[in-house]
């Protein structure tokens, strides 16, 4: 027995050609409309949030604290919002307790803070690396339902029309797989961005830190040990 003949009388295999056929690839389209339009919410929540949550005079910040004025610096970030305001707030809080609870506070509200920065941005990641295999999927499905529909024409006698039937539904389906490109390709440039744009923060946040802390131990150094 030839292996197509096995594979034609394999129940299993005629039951998921049945199921593939039945799905079609229309629905593959809507779903990958529908993460797009996620995307974009998405791109344009997070666009707002680091924009809010972003303190651009940090080298005003650097100089206050170079001058030792940590009062001024703390006046300068105000009501500010966002990851660097709150290192500083946070390691102005502490400063009485010295260098290194400083330190320890500055990295526990990097921590905490950059949560938020995260938030939604695993979305985009995961919809960049996954948005071509849904596509690909949507193909697979049309070509399927293709050649189903040729074997069934083949057999009513219209070869013909048949394999014109078959380039236009394989022509349909590799569009699924252009619009999952179309949806992953924003997807992953957009997360690229914003995760350049959260190292920028994390690292002007740092600074701050660094330089609080060094403030404090040029002001009140360690004392010697007895």
């Amino acid at each position: 027995m030839s292996v197509a003949a096995i594979h034609q009388n394999d129940p299993i295999i005629e039951q998921l050609a049945i199921v593939f056929r039945n799905m079609g690839a229309g629905w593959v389209m809507w779903l990958l409309i529908g993460l797009s339009v996620i995307s974009v919410a998405v791109i344009i929540e997070r666009a707002v949030y680091f924009s809010r949550h972003s303190f651009g005079d940090v080298d005003g910040l650097l100089a206050k604290l170079a001058e030792g004025d940590l009062d001024g610096a703390v006046k300068l970030v105000g009501d500010h919002r966002g990851l660097v305001a709150e290192v500083l707030r946070a390691g102005a809080r502490a400063a009485p307790r010295g260098a290194e609870a400083v330190e320890e506070m500055v990295e526990a509200t990097i921590v905490r803070q950059r949560l938020h920065y995260e938030r939604f941005l695993s979305y985009l990641g995961t919809l960049g690396n996954n948005a071509p295999f849904i596509g690909l999927f949507g193909t697979v499905l049309g070509i399927v339902e293709a050649f189903a529909a040729l074997a069934s024409q083949a057999k009513a006698g219209a070869v013909a029309e048949g394999a014109a039937n078959i380039m236009s539904g394989i022509s349909e389906a590799l569009v699924a797989t252009a619009v999952g490109l179309l949806v992953a390709l924003p997807a992953v440039a957009v997360y690229n961005i914003f995760g350049r744009w959260l190292k920028t923060i994390v690292a002007r946040s740092e600074c701050v830190g660094h330089a609080l802390a060094s403030h404090l131990k040029t002001v009140t150094p360690d004392a010697p040990a007895k």
